[in-house]
Formats: structure tokens, sequence, C-alpha cells
């Protein structure tokens, strides 16, 4: 049972229900490996991508959940709408709910706008990214590929490396890793580090060579300048100098570690090309992982309950 009308956030979000997404991600993915990579279970559904940041891997990847769901997509961009007219966000939303749509899946720039959203439609809402607030479906595939490399997700290590302060997906991660018993460690520049982030219950290491070689698997994540005021890192050289996974910070570790990076990535900066690139990189399972995942919530949200991910294959 999924008892669960929105999908838009992790804080508080059960533990079981983690879980269940993960499970089913995985069904899902052995239909991502067939010869026909389709099923029926959203068959009639209709769902509407409205993104009003730009967006590659992550708007890609619903997109193809959905057809992989068989639903009808329909595409959002805020860029060529009647919001450049004038037109507020809710009448925007509640005229696209008026042609009978069943689903939305949005970004957008303020933080708790897919709450907001909630509040005047009635159709199922997925949060996609909500300014520097939560990323829940880019955890749950995180937190796949973990579980997909290591067997488990409990009592591993995972530090999360970079700018901290403006990442959502750091936030969901920090949730979902806590809720699903990981040990996790947040590393980067201390003013990219919000204050009494450890409430969370995630430690603080400022030393980078410490962290990895702590770790069995690292996410890093970018420097968001998007998101942030002039002077906050003097340079990406001075960036990488001190917090960048590079290629000898990884090869004096001894065992093997997990690299993980939710894209896009800045290469030379926050991690290195040879890094990226390495065997101990599993940054392109995450991306495949990622249509699973998003067929898993869609499912779980929009499927009838007791159907099989495989049902008519």
């Amino acid at each position: 049972m999924f008892d669960h009308k929105h999908f838009l956030g992790l804080e508080n979000f059960p533990r079981e229900d983690i879980q269940k997404i993960i499970d089913t991600a995985f069904e899902f993915k052995e239909v991502l490996n067939r010869p026909i990579k389709k099923v029926p279970s959203l068959q009639g559904v209709t769902i509407v991508n409205l993104f009003f940041e730009n967006s590659t891997r992550t708007r890609i990847s619903f997109e193809l959940a959905q057809k992989r769901l068989s639903a009808d997509t329909v595409n959002f961009s805020a860029s060529t709408s009647s919001l450049k007219k004038g037109e507020s966000f809710k009448d925007t939303a509640q005229n696209i709910e008026a042609m009978k749509i069943d689903a939305v899946v949005m970004r957008h720039p303020a933080p708790g706008s897919s709450k907001h959203l909630t509040e005047f439609i009635d159709a199922n809402v997925v949060n996609a990214g909500d300014g520097t607030h939560e990323h829940p479906t880019q955890a749950i595939l995180d937190m796949m590929s973990i579980q997909e490399k290591f067997g488990k997700i409990k009592d591993l290590n995972i530090a999360i490396i970079g700018d901290i302060n403006h990442s959502r997906v750091a936030r969901s991660n920090m949730y979902g890793l806590i809720s699903m018993g990981a040990n996790v460690t947040v590393c980067g520049p201390a003013n990219l580090i919000p204050e009494n982030i450890s409430d969370l219950g995630v430690k603080v290491n400022y030393d980078i060579d410490e962290v990895i070689e702590w770790a069995d698997a690292v996410n890093i994540l970018r420097i968001q300048r998007e998101r942030m005021g002039i002077g906050l890192v003097p340079s990406n050289r001075e960036y990488r100098r001190l917090f960048g996974v590079t290629s000898e910070r990884i090869n004096r570790r001894k065992k093997e570690l997990a690299i993980m990076h939710p894209g896009p990535m800045n290469r030379g900066v926050e991690i290195d090309s040879e890094v990226a690139d390495s065997d101990q990189a599993i940054i392109l399972d995450q991306v495949l992982n990622g249509v699973a995942s998003r067929m898993s919530i869609l499912y779980l949200l929009l499927g009838v309950k007791d159907e099989s991910a495989n049902e008519g294959q």
C-alpha cells in the first residue's frame, strides 16, 4: 500500500515507503532492459511536465518514464507560455487542469512551490525540484544506485561534497539517507554549509581527504553560482584545490569508492574528468536509474495499486 497523493519531498517521508519506491524501481529497470521497453500501466493517464527552470536529465527522464508507462505526456515551457503575458501561476495551473489532466510534474525556482500548487489543483503533484528546498526524485535514484552498488543502504558511510547550502539534491539526500539508516557527512566550504545542519543528523567535516577515506560513496555537487551572491567561492582553481574530487585524492584511497554526481558536472572544478570517467563512477547508472525511479513514483501515485509492474507483458 502506498498511501500518498503527491510526492513533494522526503522530509518525514516514511522509510518503508522509500523502500517501496526503490523496490518497485528495480522491477521497472528490468522493463527498461527488455527489447520492448514499455508497459501499459498508465495507459489513458495524462501528465503535464510543468518546468519553470532549465533541465536536461530530469525533464527527459520524466518524459521517458511517462512514455515507458504508456501515459500521455504534455510538456510546458514557461518561456513560451502566457506567463509572459502576465498570467498568474495559479491561473496557468488551473487552466491546464481544466483540460482534464491527471498529474503535474513541476520544477520551479521558488521553495515550496510544489506544495503551493497542491492548494489549488486536484491533480497529483510530483516535485521535480523547488528552488533550494528539495529534489526528492533525485534522492530516490541516488539511493537506488547506492543499494544497487552495495546491496544495502543501512550503515553505509555516504559523503555529500560541495555546495550544500544551495543544493536541493543535498537536502533530499540527507533526509532520505538518514531515514534509511546511512551515516551521512557533508563537506564543503564553511560558507556553503548551512548553520545547524547537524540538527538533521548529519556530520560536518571540512577535510575532504578525511571524508574520502571515510566514505563508501561520495555524491559530488557543483557550485551553484546562479543561486548565490558574488564572492562566496574565490575561484574555480581555489575550489578544486581545497574541495575538488581529484584523481590524486582518489588514487590515495586504499579501497574502492563509489563516485556519484547528479549533474550537470563542471569537470575540472568539483570533479576531475579522470574520476568522472573511472570504473568507480556510477554516474551513468544514476541516469538510467532515474528513469526507473520516476516510473516507480508515477506508477505508485497513479497506477492501480494491486497491479503488477509487469502485468500485460
